[in-house]
C-alpha cells in the first residue's frame, strides 16, 4: 500500500501482523502525533464475514471510552483497503510479560485484573461481550496501564452472529465451557476468560493443555481447574476462591458481571478474609451426559457419551467431528499415536522467514500466519527469536507454528551521570536521540559534570529507528547576589545563612585598635560591618573563593 493514507497517516514502520490484518507505525501529519494503523488485509476486503468482523471491530471499539481500553480514533476505506487508526500502546503484551517473568506476586497480578475487569465493565455496561479475552489481546504499557485491544470478535448482545462458528471463536485456553459447546457467549464467558487470565497470572502458565484445540475444549468443559495453592500455598484461599467462581463450569454458578468479580477481588487480601475457606460450588443443573464423559474407559461408549460428543462435535463444526472421534478412539484404546500422524517441531532458532517455512513444510508442518516482530539484544533483523510450540515438541501434522522475528538489535541507553556534556554527545552520535541541556547549580559535582539523566534512564531499550528525547542536567558554579539586609546581621546568623546556600565564607574580626573611646562606644560587636564582594554584587562560587564577613 501508499506510504500515504488519506493523505494524512505517513506510513512509518510495520508493527506486527495479526490473523486478518497489518498493523503499522504511523505518523497522523494532521494533529502531528503517533497513531498506530490496523489495515485489513487484501484478500479478505472482499470476503463479506472477515471485513464484517473486521468492521464490527472499529464499531465496537469506538464506542467504548475508558482508560483501559485502547483509543480508536479513525476508521476508513482507501483504494479497497480497510483500516482503523487507534492510539499506540509502548509496551509489551501481557503474554509476553508473563512469558518473560514466569508467576507474578499476587500484589502485581491483582492490580492488572482490577484494570482488565474495569475495561470489560465498561464494554459490558454498553452491552459488548468481549468474547476474545486472553494475554495476548492486553497490552501493558511501561508505566504498568494496562489496555485491552482486539475486539474483533466482539459482539453486540442484540446483534446477529456471524456464522454458527462464531460461537465458538476465540482462543480456547480461555474459552467459556458453554461456548465450547456451542452456545451464545454471554457476560459470564468474559468472566470465565478473566478467570483463567487469572490463573495465569498467577501461575506463569494456562491450566489446561493439550496437542489439539479441541482437546483442550474438551477439558475446559469437563476437568476441574487445578488448584492455584497446590502450585503456591502462600496465596490466600480467598484468592483461589476467585478463581473457582470465575471459572465455574455452570455459567449460572459463576458472578453474575465484571464488577461482582471486580468487588471481590477488592478485598481478597483484608485480614478479615485470611481465614476464608475453600468454596464447594453445586452444579444441580449438571446432567447425566456430562458426568457419563468423565467415565469413559471402554471401546463401546455409552450412549449418553455418545450423545455428548456430537453436541460437542456440532458446536466445533463438521470440520472438527473428525479430530474429536479420532481423539476419543485413541483415549478410550490408550493407543499410541498412529504412524506418520504426527511429528517433532524442528529447531527453528536464526532461521529467516523463507528458511523456516521451507524446513516446516519438509516435516508436514505450516507456519502461522500470525507473525510477530519485536526488537532483541543480540538477533539479526529478518532472523527468528522464538516460536511456538517450541522445538522437539510433538504435534500432528499439518500444525501452524507462530514465530516471532527480530526487528534488529535495540539500542540501550547508557548511564551519562558523571561525564561532560561533550562526552555524552560523542556517545550518542549516530543515534535518533536528541540531547536537551539544563544547568543546575551545585556545590558538590564540578561544574560542567552531568548531574543526572531524565526523559531516558541508563537501561532502557530503545527502537533505534524512531526518534528520542533525553534531559542532562549538568552541574553549574553557584552564584548569589549578595544582599543589602547583611549589613547589620548578627555574624552567626549571617554566616549560617551563607553556608546553607552551599556558599563559601570567611569571617574576618577587625581590630579596634587606634578607635577613639567615642568611636568604641558606638560599636555594635558580632554584627556585620561590611562584606565583600560588597552588597549588590554578583559572586560566583569558585572552587578558592568565599565571602568575607567583617565584624568587631
Amino acid at each position: 500500500m501508499s506510504e500515504m493514507i488519506k493523505n494524512r497517516y505517513m506510513i512509518v514502520s510495520r508493527l506486527g501482523e495479526g490473523g486478518m490484518a497489518d498493523v503499522y507505525l504511523a505518523m497522523d501529519t494532521l494533529l502531528n502525533r503517533e497513531v498506530a494503523i490496523k489495515v485489513l488485509r487484501g484478500e479478505l476486503s472482499t470476503d463479506a464475514i472477515s471485513l464484517l468482523r473486521f468492521k464490527r471491530e472499529a464499531n465496537a471499539a469506538s464506542t467504548l471510552n475508558h482508560p483501559n481500553i485502547v483509543e480508536i480514533y479513525d476508521v476508513g476505506e482507501e483504494a479497497g483497503k480497510h483500516f482503523i487508526v487507534m492510539e499506540v500502546v509502548r509496551g509489551k503484551t501481557l503474554k509476553q510479560l508473563i512469558s518473560q517473568r514466569g508467576a507474578m506476586e499476587k500484589e502485581e497480578a491483582l492490580a492488572i485484573m482490577k484494570q482488565l475487569i474495569a475495561a470489560i465493565s465498561e464494554a459490558h455496561r454498553k452491552n459488548i461481550i468481549h468474547r476474545d479475552i486472553k494475554p495476548q489481546n492486553v497490552l501493558v504499557k511501561d508505566d504498568g496501564t494496562v489496555k485491552i485491544t482486539d475486539f474483533g470478535i466482539a459482539l453486540a448482545q442484540d446483534a446477529m452472529q456471524l456464522t454458527q462458528t462464531d460461537a465458538v471463536m476465540g482462543s480456547v485456553h480461555y474459552l467459556a465451557p458453554e461456548c465450547a459447546r456451542g452456545e451464545a457467549a454471554s457476560n459470564q464467558s468474559d468472566v470465565y476468560s478473566l478467570g483463567i487470565v487469572l490463573y495465569e497470572l498467577l501461575r506463569g502458565e494456562v491450566p489446561f493443555s493439550g496437542e489439539a484445540p479441541v482437546q483442550i475444549a474438551i477439558k475446559h468443559m469437563r476437568e476441574e481447574i487445578p488448584s492455584i495453592r497446590e502450585f503456591n500455598p502462600t496465596l490466600p484461599q480467598s484468592l483461589e476462591n476467585i478463581i473457582l467462581k470465575a471459572t465455574a463450569k455452570n455459567k449460572s454458578l459463576r458472578y453474575q458481571s465484571a464488577k461482582d468479580m471486580a468487588d471481590d477481588l477488592s478485598t481478597c487480601l483484608i485480614a478479615a478474609r485470611a481465614k476464608e475457606a475453600k468454596i464447594v460450588l453445586i452444579d444441580e443443573d449438571m446432567d447425566s451426559s456430562t458426568i457419563v464423559i468423565n467415565q469413559v474407559s471402554s471401546a463401546e461408549p455409552p450412549v449418553e457419551s455418545k450423545s455428548a460428543l456430537a453436541t460437542i462435535s456440532a458446536a466445533l463444526g463438521i470440520s472438527a467431528i473428525v479430530i474429536l472421534l479420532a481423539f476419543a478412539i485413541l483415549t478410550m484404546f490408550d493407543q499410541g499415536p498412529i504412524e506418520g500422524r504426527y511429528t517433532n517441531v524442528p529447531d527453528l532458532s536464526g532461521l529467516t522467514y523463507t528458511e523456516a517455512k521451507a524446513v516446516l513444510e519438509e516435516k508436514g508442518l505450516a507456519l502461522s500466519s500470525n507473525v510477530q516482530y519485536r526488537l532483541t539484544e543480540d538477533i539479526p533483523s529478518g532472523k527468528i527469536v522464538t516460536y511456538t510450540p517450541a522445538f522437539g515438541t510433538q504435534v500432528e501434522k499439518g500444525t501452524a507454528v507462530t514465530i516471532t522475528i527480530s526487528e534488529g538489535i535495540y539500542f540501550v541507553v547508557d548511564n551519562y551521570t558523571g561525564k561532560t556534556l561533550e562526552e555524552a554527545r560523542a556517545m550518542l552520535a549516530g543515534t535518533r536521540i536528541t540531547i536537551r541541556s539544563e544547568n543546575e547549580q551545585s556545590t558538590t559535582v564540578t561544574p560542567g559534570t552531568i548531574i543526572r539523566q531524565e526523559l531516558l534512564l541508563a537501561g532502557d531499550k530503545l527502537d533505534p529507528r524512531r526518534t528520542y528525547e533525553i534531559k542532562l542536567v549538568v552541574a553549574s558554579y553557584v552564584e548569589w547576589v549578595v544582599p543589602t539586609t547583611i549589613i547589620g546581621m548578627g555574624i552567626n546568623e549571617a554566616s549560617r545563612m551563607i553556608e546553607e546556600l552551599g556558599l563559601k565564607v570567611t569571617l574576618s574580626k577587625l581590630s579596634t585598635e587606634g578607635l577613639t573611646e567615642e568611636q568604641l562606644a558606638e560599636i555594635e560587636y558580632d554584627v556585620v560591618i561590611s562584606v565583600s564582594p560588597q552588597v549588590g554584587s554578583l559572586y560566583i562560587q569558585y572552587e578558592n573563593s568565599s565571602i568575607i564577613l567583617y565584624y568587631y
